[in-house]
């Protein structure tokens, strides 16, 4: 009777990432490590787990519950229930348990240290097997259809498991128990290697892409969620000619290496750099490249970066291992349409681009391109959130009492859900320029409602109405009565997003600076000072309004956007006169034609954006080519700035609200030392942002958009803010461009319905 009574019963609800990380095994193991018996089983709300034990037994349990979990768990919350005794007889895993949706999925991870030593063991069954993977890595968001995560609701469903594999899939006490990927050789998914002329290869298939690319060839790999295009890295001739069949003339490649020791062959890391490209979410890491390397010199042309990334994959593993180079990876996919999945798709729309393809019959159920990354002097910085990372899930203290659905931006567009304790943010979608695109987007958006069950109460989408996510939004809230719509400013978003991400509550001083955004009034927005909470704003300073000659064509044309700069800052006849590089390049009666217009405001839409400040800037500095990607300016100004030692920086005034850079451009004009002026103009923004933030001293600094992807910028105002002891926040788990504005919306609906 005396050890009845010592004896106490709990039950648990567990909620986070515990499902498909090897958090019902680790639970039986820990059991059976304090001899406690009862149950664990995952539901939709997690892992729901019940034990019966001593007292002692059990408050280690719960301990090293925290202290030890699996390395790719994450615990939200843990609810705890005191119960009636029960005698359980031992302790079992049980089924899965159906009901409302609200565990958060995985992302798919780099092959772990484990699978990748028994990949290259000769005498191990799975020795360079390309689907190797257990309950630590291998692929999870981009194989599944549904919650909960059992093997049935996933594209390895097809896949009958062979006895070995099944022994340990139901064992608890294997590293493969319920590892729904599980598979091997006389099981598992197939590789095969095609080329256009009909060739089919599956015996030797990595054998037979090792040779085309040798050969310096292009192949299209498939990957964990799409396709890449490989091609030798080191071979001038290969890069250039897939640059040529892409369309894609100057924006930088990635380049997947062998090992770290290969990547610093031809880039300088830092400490953080290598601890990020080591990272079990292996991203693309941008980082510098050293003068003297053996890359082909068009991977990355006129900046002194390069996106570097290790194998992911067993089958980059065993491809790269096999191969004597470095190779280009980077995302198959026509221009403004998402990256492609499947091998029919490869054929169909890419067969220009490549000439053969490695690919597999496990299905990619849902796409996930490649994460890119930053280190700054002080931060780390997401560009991309995808692979890895995404989807990402944050946990809200308080339950939200509405389903919201945020839709995200025009351009690198992400979707969030919020539901109960948490806000659930997409993978990176892209840029919706295309029919392509937009599909891929819903199609995003159904995964998730499916899997989550959800359908929304609120839907928060950008004010432009010009947008595809905007006027989605307007139809479906049309078409579904009682659903609320919110159109939320841009750039007050891009604050909201960096503010969700550390769950901010408060008042805060918020750099929004990008390339575009529709305003309140209207206009352009893009280098926005906003004092701003999570329930409103007020816009408290912007850069002078300049309108941009021939709209859209400015943008890819930043020589217009410097001679609407001259026409803001100087006369007609003043600028006739002038010695300018740029005037070299129009015709007297062009310069007298774009002059009208800009007088009368004939397509000039007029913008704040710090974003086409930069290329206004870029093109007065010497440079007149049309830009190949978005931000390049920026990169090619922060790369000449580096070769520069002033610490000088250009005037400007603050008056009325208005930042005003007149005083700036006159300045520039009487320079002629393209890395000064550089240099001079990136200490300038960053000393307008000290001296703002100096007028609000007494609440914090928030950083957001895509002109904070400038590494030199943003390592100087962290500097001078940490100078003054000021508290600063700058995205690092979401994107910090238009990536992160879906989770500022979503906060903000939070928000209003907490």
């Amino acid at each position: 009777m005396e050890a009845l009574i010592s004896k106490l019963n709990f039950k648990y609800h567990i909620s986070g990432i515990v499902q498909g990380v090897g958090f019902r095994p680790f639970i039986y193991q820990l059991a059976a490590k304090y001899m406690l018996k009862g149950y664990v089983g995952n539901d939709g709300d997690g892992v729901i787990l019940q034990i019966e034990g001593e007292r002692n037994s059990i408050t280690a349990f719960k301990r090293d519950i925290e202290l030890l979990k699996p390395p790719l768990s994450r615990i939200d919350f843990i609810q705890e229930e005191q119960k009636e005794l029960v005698g359980f007889k031992d302790f079992s895993i049980i089924e899965s348990n159906e009901s409302t949706i609200s565990t958060m999925l995985s992302p798919d991870i780099s092959t772990c240290r484990e699978c990748l030593q028994e990949l290259t063991n000769s005498k191990n069954r799975r020795y360079n097997y390309p689907f190797i993977n257990c309950t630590n890595c291998g692929p999870r968001y981009t194989i599944i259809e549904n919650l909960p995560y059992d093997r049935e609701k996933t594209s390895m469903k097809k896949f009958f498991m062979c006895t070995e594999c099944r022994m340990e899939y139901e064992n608890p006490l294997d590293r493969r128990y319920h590892a729904e990927p599980i598979s091997c050789y006389n099981c598992g998914p197939e590789l095969v290697f095609q080329t256009f002329n009909g060739k089919v290869d599956k015996k030797q298939a990595v054998l037979s892409t090792v040779k085309y690319i040798e050969q310096g060839l292009c192949v299209a790999v498939k990957g964990i969620g799409g396709f890449h295009l490989v091609c030798d890295a080191t071979n001038e001739k290969a890069v250039s000619t897939l640059r040529r069949n892409k369309h894609r003339p100057t924006k930088p490649l990635a380049v997947m290496f062998k090992n770290i020791t290969d990547i610093k062959k031809v880039c300088s890391l830092t400490k953080k750099d290598q601890e990020l490209i080591l990272s079990k979410e292996r991203p693309i890491v941008i980082v510098s490249k050293k003068r003297n390397h053996d890359l082909a010199d068009s991977i990355a042309p006129n900046i002194d970066k390069i996106g570097v990334f290790l194998p992911y994959t067993p089958l980059h593993e065993i491809l790269l291992r096999t191969l004597n180079s470095p190779i280009v990876a980077t995302s198959a996919n026509l221009s403004d349409e998402p990256i492609i999945g499947n091998a029919l798709e490869i054929f169909k729309k890419i067969p220009l681009m490549i000439d053969a393809i490695l690919t597999h019959d496990r299905k990619i159920l849902n796409a996930c391109d490649d994460s890119v990354m930053l280190n700054t002097k002080y931060e780390t910085i997401m560009l991309r959130m995808a692979r890895g990372y995404a989807p990402q899930s944050f946990y809200l203290k308080e339950k939200t009492s509405k389903k919201i659905l945020a839709l995200g931006a025009h351009q690198k567009s992400t979707i969030t859900l919020a539901l109960g304790n948490n806000m659930i943010i997409s993978p990176h979608i892209g840029d919706l320029s295309s029919i392509e695109a937009f599909e891929y987007y819903t199609r995003t958006l159904d995964t998730l409602k499916r899997v989550y069950n959800f359908e929304p109460d609120v839907i928060v989408c950008d004010k432009h109405p010009k947008y595809e996510t905007t006027k989605w939004a307007k139809q479906y809230v049309q078409e579904h009565s009682g659903v609320e719509l919110i159109e939320l400013q841009h750039h007050y978003a891009h604050a909201l997003s960096c503010m969700a991400e550390y769950s901010l509550d408060e008042e805060v001083l918020a750099f929004c600076f990008d390339g575009t955004g529709y305003g309140d009034d209207g206009k352009l927005w893009g280098g926005e000072v906003f004092v701003a909470s999570a329930y409103h704003y007020t816009r408290v300073y912007h850069f002078k309004e300049l309108p941009l000659l021939g709209g859209d064509k400015a943008v890819r044309e930043p020589k217009r956007v410097a001679l609407s700069l001259l026409y803001e800052c100087f006369t007609l006849e003043e600028i006739l006169s002038m010695e300018c590089e740029i005037l070299k390049f129009y015709s007297i009666d062009e310069v007298k034609l774009l002059h009208k217009m800009f007088k009368r405001s004939i397509n000039s839409p007029k913008s704040s954006s710090l974003g086409r400040l930069f290329d206004g800037v870029y093109a007065l500095s010497g440079h007149m080519n049309d830009l190949g990607y978005e931000g390049e300016s920026g990169a090619i100004l922060e790369t000449i700035s580096k070769k520069s030692k002033t610490k000088a920086t250009y005037k400007y005034s603050l008056k009325d609200g208005v930042i005003d850079y007149k005083m700036m451009i006159c300045q520039i004009l009487q320079d002629s030392n393209k890395e000064i002026i550089a240099k001079k103009f990136i200490f300038t923004i960053s000393k307008i942002i000290i001296e703002i933030s100096k007028e609000h001293p007494n609440i914090p600094v928030v950083l957001s958009g895509g002109v904070f992807q400038n590494n030199v910028l943003v390592s100087q105002v962290t500097k001078e803010l940490k100078k003054l002891g000021r508290r600063y926040y700058i995205q690092s788990k979401t994107p910090v461009n238009d990536g992160g504005i879906s989770l500022g919306q979503a906060y903000y609906a939070v928000k209003k319905y907490r």
